[in-house]
């Protein structure tokens, strides 16, 4: 059975490992062409040798055509792999044989996806296969069936039959692959909010920091150690600003991320002209993409606060929701950053 991380085996976006998504080799989404095998043609045959001048049907079923199948692989965490094979097509299945000999069925493909991944119908939108555990393996497209040899119309009233069944087609179209980050904890906020020098402090993930917008441009995972050896995900995802649930800035490319995170902690900069504003604004783009994501849970973290004053932060904390716990916290002086652990593992765990 081939499988695509080859050709045939194409190779998980987990959080195992701490993990860094470079730009040049950050895939989450593909389109292809896929198409199943056709199932083989049933055998029309009558026996005949030397013993046997007039002998019965003996014609096999055809072999079932090939499938295409999903299979989820923890190693992954792209989809850069399936870039370059646009057209992934599965073997038919072979016609049967005489002395009811059944055809070969078509060789399966199996193509190794990342954890989190969707397979959609490109006309339809439609979502047809989700791969969310290590080693899940679905039949995304199933091969077409083997038509029967004339052996099976064979009757009482019909002790010659002349036909056979042709296989059934295959299933193709073209298709979308679409990467969904599987974290834990995902890091919303406008860029230059601190995201990046927050995961980079608290894992050992190493993402691009530098003082100008739009630092992050594809997702940075890291595994954030806890107490007693816990663990848990965190995602640093590219900035959002006004108007990106229209398209502006990075768009809605990377807001599909967030969908799959338990808890989404809103990082505010200290010195924001309105923190409460800042956090409403958030909020409303992640509204205007999907509404369920305001069901999630929400963290509000006030970084760089380590230029704040006692009377600062009391005013900061006026101008947030009653209804979201908040935190402040400093990534450079290593402020209130085991408490920032404590708060997301009582929400992860509560």
């Amino acid at each position: 059975m081939p499988s695509v991380t080859g050709w045939r085996d194409f190779g998980t976006f987990a959080c195992s490992n701490t993990q860094r998504l470079e730009k040049s080799n950050f895939v989450d989404q593909i389109r292809i062409f896929a198409r199943s095998g056709h199932g083989g043609a049933g055998y029309k045959h009558f026996r005949r040798d030397k013993l046997t001048s007039m002998g019965g049907p003996d014609g096999g079923d055809g072999g079932r055509g090939g499938h295409i199948i999903l299979r989820g692989n923890s190693n992954l965490w792209t989809l850069l792999h399936l870039r370059y094979y646009k057209n992934v097509l599965a073997d038919d299945g072979e016609r049967g044989g005489d002395n009811n000999r059944t055809g070969r069925d078509g060789e399966d493909i199996i193509i190794e996806v990342p954890l989190g991944t969707i397979a959609r119908d490109e006309e339809t939108g439609e979502t047809e296969v989700e791969i969310l555990e290590d080693g899940q393996q679905v039949v995304w497209l199933p091969g077409g069936k083997g038509g029967l040899g004339n052996f099976q119309f064979k009757s009482p009233t019909n002790q010659a039959p002349e036909h056979a069944q042709p296989g059934l087609p295959g299933i193709e179209g073209w298709k979308v692959l679409e990467l969904k980050v599987l974290a834990d904890v995902g890091l919303v906020g406008f860029p230059n909010a601190g995201k990046s020098t927050l995961l980079s402090v608290i894992t050992a993930a190493k993402p691009k920091i530098a003082d100008y917008a739009f630092t992050t441009l594809t997702p940075n995972l890291g595994m954030v150690e806890y107490r007693d050896g816990k663990s848990f995900c965190i995602a640093d995802l590219p900035g959002i600003i006004e108007g990106a649930a229209e398209g502006k800035g990075l768009g809605h490319r990377f807001l599909r991320h967030i969908e799959r995170n338990s808890i989404l902690l809103f990082l505010i900069p200290a010195d924001s002209k309105d923190h409460g504003q800042e956090f409403q604004v958030l909020k409303n783009e992640l509204e205007e993409y999907n509404p369920e994501l305001l069901h999630k849970r929400f963290i509000i973290a006030v970084s760089k606060s380590d230029m704040l004053d006692e009377e600062l932060k009391a005013a900061i904390a006026a101008e947030l929701p009653k209804d979201v716990p908040h935190l402040f916290f400093s990534s450079v002086a290593q402020q209130n950053l085991q408490q920032l652990k404590d708060l997301l593992w009582k929400e992860l765990n509560g």
